[in-house]
């Protein structure tokens, strides 16, 4: 079975964040980081070279395929700031239909800028995600 190609690392978080280019972006990621630090009650690792993680979780598919993840994520990706929900999306009409402007793929937000979406709804989201992967 193939393993995941996206490991933790040791990689310092605050480091990788203050070398975001555009300050925009930066400001965000320093936002959506500390937002899921509260609601994850776990610190940021680096996951790869490009990738905030926060807790852990252990996933196993029907095809028996598992491996470790993380419970929520964001990557200030150089067209948009991706937000990793690992609880799919298709189980959260509502909040995407309250979200505001982004596109989207099966548990990713691909979200240009903060300004553009409902944040109490995006926190309502991440939680619900965190929530619902903890129960499983």
């Amino acid at each position: 079975m193939a393993e995941n190609k996206t490991k933790p690392t040791t990689k310092s978080v605050p480091e990788f964040l203050e070398q975001i280019e555009d300050p925009g972006r930066r400001a965000d990621c320093k936002i959506i980081s500390a937002l899921m630090e509260k609601l994850s009650g776990s610190k940021p690792k680096m996951w790869g070279d490009a990738i905030v993680g926060f807790g852990d979780y252990r996933y196993k598919y029907a095809s028996g395929r598992e491996g470790d993840w993380f419970l929520a994520g964001f990557s200030p990706r150089k067209q948009n700031l991706t937000i990793y929900i690992m609880g799919y999306l298709e189980f959260y009409p509502d909040h995407l239909e309250r979200l505001g402007k982004f596109k989207n793929g099966k548990g990713c937000l691909y979200i240009k800028k903060l300004e553009d979406i409902n944040m109490d709804v995006l926190e309502g989201l991440i939680a619900s995600s965190i929530e619902r992967l903890k129960a499983n």
